[in-house]
């Protein structure tokens, strides 16, 4: 057992729904095992301007059905570097926390484990990321309810694509994964779904969409996870408009950007992300360290930090199969 007294607690990276109910574990937790609790705030860039919030069970009420993040989040540079991630250790001992629990994605825990390796300081992660793209856990905290927003925005979209008989392209947030694009394209019935983990070829995309519009006579959805690698929905705008084959079809894009981050978490969200939570501190206090809490198959589970963002997590490859069928 790790002999912790103060407990420090930030966010990073990408906002996610959810992050504030994990927060009100983490501080709930460490309270509840006698502990002082300390928020930072901007993430790495609070953490090396010593942007710190004391923080108590009244501090935390009645936040967890708030999205984005009430410690905030930040981009730093500054922590990229040695001397940037020993500013921020000498912050940390200078106000006494000597553990942390970094809740965020793999960048998040690329800085988590540095300052582990070259400061000693005991970290351990929560994963706080809408694209579900972490090694090491069955879903991440603002998963679901990023799924939730874009298949209700979809199904909005459906309703005014039928009424005008359009061709309406998609895109859904997902650079380097198609985890919201898969499962919100089957979610809202897409007849083709495109994502970063498949070679997207534009004939075969052409051929399906003139396929379908007419066969049925009506509205086309096709959802795109922004890094494919066509450009996204409005690269492959582009290239429909300049085929003299779709001259009469009306086509239209949709970007849903950022409306995905936003937004109460869902009931599943509030309740892994505080699983989570006090999963961290549990385990920081049973001497785990430089490792990501994470929930497989139901069951709590623990992943070193340098597996989580070495490794990229797979796509049920399954599901894909399932889309042609379904389309």
């Amino acid at each position: 057992m790790q002999d912790i007294q103060h407990l420090g607690v930030y966010t990073s990276g990408g906002d996610a729904p959810g992050m504030n109910a994990c927060l009100r574990a983490v501080v709930r937790a460490g309270l509840d095992n006698d502990l002082e609790v300390t928020g930072i705030r901007r993430g790495y860039e609070g953490m090396i301007d010593g942007d710190l919030v004391e923080l108590d069970r009244r501090s935390v009420s009645n936040i967890m059905q708030s999205g984005g993040t009430v410690l905030k989040s930040a981009r730093s540079e500054k922590f990229r570097t040695e001397e940037g991630r020993a500013k921020a250790a000498e912050q940390l001992r200078k106000n006494g926390i000597d553990a942390l629990v970094a809740i965020g994605g793999d960048g998040t825990f690329r800085g988590a484990s540095k300052l582990h390796q070259e400061h000693e300081f005991p970290v351990i992660g929560a994963p706080g990321t809408i694209d579900n793209d972490l090694f090491g856990t069955d879903a991440t905290i603002g998963y679901d309810t990023a799924l939730n927003t874009a298949i209700e925005n979809i199904d909005r979209i459906r309703d005014t694509a039928d009424a005008h008989n359009r061709l309406f392209l998609v895109e859904v947030m997902g650079r380097d994964a198609g985890f919201i694009a898969l499962n919100c394209g089957i979610g809202g019935g897409a007849e083709l779904i495109l994502i970063p983990e498949t070679i997207t070829e534009m004939e075969m995309v052409k051929k399906r969409i003139l396929s379908h519009m007419s066969a049925q006579r009506r509205s086309t959805i096709v959802v795109v996870a922004e890094g494919d690698e066509l450009g996204g929905a409005r690269g492959i705008e582009q290239a429909l408009r300049d085929d003299s084959d779709f001259g009469d079809i009306d086509l239209r894009s949709t970007i849903l950007g950022h409306t995905q981050r936003g937004g109460a978490p869902s009931a599943s969200d509030r309740v892994l992300a505080s699983r989570l939570g006090v999963g961290c501190v549990e385990s920081l206090l049973d001497g785990h360290s430089d490792v990501m809490v994470g929930v497989v198959n139901g069951e709590t589970k623990l992943t070193p930090l340098r597996n989580v963002y070495n490794r990229r997590k797979s796509i049920d490859y399954d599901l894909l199969k399932l889309t042609q069928i379904l389309s």
